[in-house]
């Protein structure tokens, strides 16, 4: 067994296909009997946002799996590049694909949140054999507009905060419609995984050319849909997780993916939008009793 220090976790470093350092958080189980999980966070977001989730995944009294949340490229701190480029989520699938070889980690469980769940779906159509059952929170075959439209406005101009006060208020404005019952201690976690400190100032737990990238996005028209990707993975077990106020996940769409995948399951998140934080304890035990009883 892996003797941890002070924190539940170990990091890991591995080299990309072009020669990034890239970052995971490894949260280790007692042994290996039951499946490993990854965790995909959203666009702008990282692994700091499973810590409760892998935590209890990896400590369950009955299933305890290996746990590993993957950082994207781009990640303060972590890895930057000259240009805005590789920002997709085709290359991301890539870098996480690489993890799963350099990890030997086959027909992994798979967390997607948003972005990630963007990347599962690839990843079932490119290469189905490296995955089992799947979580998708909060994303679907179709991202509707309005919230598209909300995610590129504020990563292309989300301020700097002097203070984390600052920073927790900069969180309310941007999500408050979509959390009406956060509470400050919530807010303050948000704020904490879309910020971190460096040399003694704030600084955004991403690199900013990612407001370049994704200000490419034609708002104009529709995202293109994405249902053959879904339907790759039919042959998955998946649980859909759907905040009730998403601006992006519609009710009709998660209705449609019902219709058309012959092993779904469905949660709805109350009072809480896009995406749900997967850290409250009736979210952490439907997924862990979801990936219980597709082992």
């Amino acid at each position: 067994m892996l003797e941890l220090q002070s924190k539940p976790w170990r990091d890991i470093f591995y080299e990309s296909s072009d020669d990034l350092t890239l970052y995971a958080r490894h949260y280790p189980a007692p042994d290996e009997r039951y499946r490993s999980v990854i965790c995909l966070a959203g666009l702008t977001r990282n692994s700091r946002d499973f810590h409760k989730l892998a935590t209890y995944l990896s400590t369950h009294p009955e299933t305890p799996r290996n746990v590993y949340c993957i950082d994207y490229r781009g990640a303060v701190a972590r890895s930057t590049i000259r240009t805005g480029a590789t920002y997709i989520p085709t290359v991301e699938l890539a870098d996480v694909l690489d993890f799963l070889t350099i990890q030997g980690l086959h027909q992994v469980g798979i967390v997607g949140t948003s972005r990630g769940g963007i990347v599962t779906m690839l990843m079932a159509a490119a290469r189905p054999t490296a995955m089992g059952p799947v979580v998708l929170n909060d994303i679907g075959p179709v991202i509707e507009t309005r919230g598209l439209a909300r995610i590129v406005n504020y990563v292309r101009r989300m301020p700097s905060p002097k203070t984390w006060a600052d920073a927790m208020q900069i969180m309310r404005e941007i999500n408050e419609r979509g959390f009406p019952d956060f509470t400050d201690a919530q807010w303050d976690q948000m704020a904490r995984s879309v910020f971190e400190e460096h040399k003694g100032r704030l600084v955004l737990s991403y690199d900013r050319k990612l407001g370049k990238a994704i200000g490419m996005v034609d708002l104009s028209r529709p995202f293109p849909p994405m249902w053959p990707e879904f339907v790759a993975l039919s042959k998955m077990p998946t649980f859909v997780i759907r905040g009730e106020h998403s601006d992006i996940l519609s009710a009709e769409t998660l209705n449609e993916m019902v219709e058309r995948h012959p092993n779904l399951r469905t949660m709805i998140v109350p009072h809480q939008g896009h995406a749900p934080t997967l850290a409250e304890p009736d979210q952490v035990e439907a997924i862990a009793s979801f990936f219980a009883v597709n082992d």
